[in-house]
């Protein structure tokens, strides 16, 4: 008949009634509903030992078991196997592609006395697991997770010329393999803050992980969804520059993003508690001291787990990461515009050139501190520097249609200087055309007209008629035509129309004179 196995709570009772209350055994066995055999097995176990009622404060069940029946038989049976290594275990499984079963195996291959079924391998590392905080249960692989928040509480920073007080955020990023942490404050939550974090914690980490968990903060995602989240245009071309994916927490999810929380937690005790005393002047000297504090905490030691995370960081994640791309990546914004008639697309009052076959189509425009880029259909189309003046053109002759491009090509400079290459007189003409308009061009087309003639008569018929047209007071192309159609370029001068005139009179008010060209 197998023997009967009862609780230690009323192997106690037993005692009790036995040492203390005096009970004969038939007494004690009716009061707890077990045989007389039993209890006079544990009260015989209990004679035979060294202690004495009452039992001492320190005394536990496990030892009170094994001093009255000898060791627990799930414990003689583990003593007579060789242990499985459990930390060494949780490390290597942060390793991609380590699993139990390998490590099992491993296990059975090094080990010098009996060794534990793959089942009893697992039960044993799951009760190893289990001890260790619940923020650890998760097993994140190396290199492949950084987590990314801010904390809620601001750090005030005071102005010191005008004494106003101004809350910095901080921003958290933790790796889930190894817990590193980096922390930095920034005036705002922004896009351009958010985009700049990332940067400079990419550069603090000297690589780059597979993936990015943000959760689901404006600056990152654009539509929150659990099943389809949009990330914001900005914030997914980093992510393509430094070769990683970005997978936003789900909404209302804390779980998705614990190692975060717990990271925002840490660095709020750690370094924000550790300066609540201290005026802060400028955001420099914040980030300075949560620099130092930074180091300290990444080198503490953990409580539960071998080593610090530095020295996780530099065993698992580091070797992990991905390199850090040539250059780093420039803060760039996004913006949709339609392009305008002139085909041209306004951005902060200037106006940039696109193809003119894009006219009233959308397009895409991507631009830095320092250039303006248009995309068609996720295509290039134009690209220019970056102007900040208000109401100007960038215009690039290959975006115009080609009669604006002939147009283009025509500058008052070039008129002179065609002119100049016939002669003097004719100099003087062009250049009289181009002072009595509004504006020089208004006068290209007149002046375009009577050079052209220079393919019908030559330039010493062209020259002479110029001087006489000039030596008349009607230095115009129609004069110049009709002196060529007449033929009187070819009559002397009077002697005193052979000397050199002044530029005839004019009193139009929007005649620009020769300072005009200087």
């Amino acid at each position: 008949m197998p023997a009967v196995r009862i609780s230690m709570r009323k192997i106690k009772e037993i005692l009790r009634l036995r040492f203390e209350s005096g009970l004969s055994y038939e007494r004690i066995a009716l009061a707890c509903s077990v045989s007389k055999g039993v209890v006079t097995k544990y009260v015989n176990a209990f004679q035979s030992t060294d202690l004495s009622w009452p039992l001492p404060e320190s005394l536990d069940d496990i030892q009170l078991e094994q001093q009255l029946l000898g060791r627990p038989k799930t414990q003689r049976r583990r003593e007579a196997y060789e242990p499985p290594q459990c930390d060494a275990i949780h490390e290597d499984l942060k390793q991609k592609g380590v699993t139990l079963q390998l490590l099992w195996e491993e296990y059975k291959q090094s080990a010098t006395g009996h060794c534990y079924s793959y089942t009893q391998f697992c039960v044993i590392y799951r009760e190893y697991k289990a001890r260790l905080k619940r923020s650890m249960r998760q097993v994140h692989r190396a290199g492949e997770k950084l987590f990314i928040d801010y904390c809620g509480p601001t750090v005030a920073v005071v102005d010191a010329a005008t004494g106003e007080i101004g809350q910095a955020q901080i921003f958290v990023a933790v790796l889930g393999a190894s817990n590193y942490t980096y922390a930095e404050a920034t005036w705002t939550q922004g896009l351009a803050d958010w985009i700049d974090s990332h940067v400079r914690t990419f550069e603090f980490l000297g690589g780059v992980p597979a993936l990015l968990v943000p959760d689901n903060l404006k600056s990152a995602i654009d539509k929150a969804c659990r099943y389809d989240p949009e990330v914001n245009s900005s914030y997914a071309e980093l992510a393509t520059h430094y070769g990683c994916a970005v997978l936003p927490a789900r909404p209302y999810k804390p779980k998705d993003k614990a190692k975060v929380e717990v990271a925002v937690q840490v660095v709020q005790r750690w370094i924000l508690a550790r300066l609540r005393h201290h005026t802060i002047f400028s955001l420099a000297e914040l980030n300075a001291a949560i620099a130092q504090l930074l180091v300290q905490l990444n080198n503490k030691a953990f409580k539960k787990l071998p080593g610090s995370r530095r020295s996780q960081f530099e065993h698992l994640d580091r070797p992990a990461l991905q390199p850090l791309p040539a250059q780093p990546y420039e803060f760039a914004q996004w913006k949709k515009a339609r392009v305008n008639i002139d085909y041209h697309i306004e951005l902060d009052g200037h106006y940039y050139s696109v193809p003119h076959a894009l006219v009233k189509h959308p397009v895409e425009v991507r631009y830095t501190a320092r250039t303006v880029e248009c995309f068609y259909l996720g295509k290039r189309v134009a690209a220019h520097v970056r102007s900040y003046r208000k109401g100007a053109h960038t215009t690039l002759t290959d975006h115009m249609p080609k009669a604006h491009q002939k147009h283009m090509q025509w500058t008052p400079g070039r008129f002179l200087n065609w002119a100049n290459d016939i002669g003097p007189y004719t100099l003087k003409v062009v250049k009289h055309l181009l002072e009595n308009k509004p504006h020089p061009e208004h006068g290209y087309r007149t002046c375009l007209g009577l050079l052209n003639l220079i393919k019908q008569v030559g330039p010493q018929r062209l020259e002479a008629a110029c001087a006489r047209a000039w030596a008349l007071g009607s230095p115009t192309r129609k004069s110049v035509r009709s002196i060529l159609d007449s033929g009187l370029e070819r009559q002397p001068l009077p002697e005193q129309d052979s000397q050199e005139p002044s530029s005839p009179e004019t009193t139009h008010d929007n005649i620009r004179g020769a300072d005009y060209y200087h």
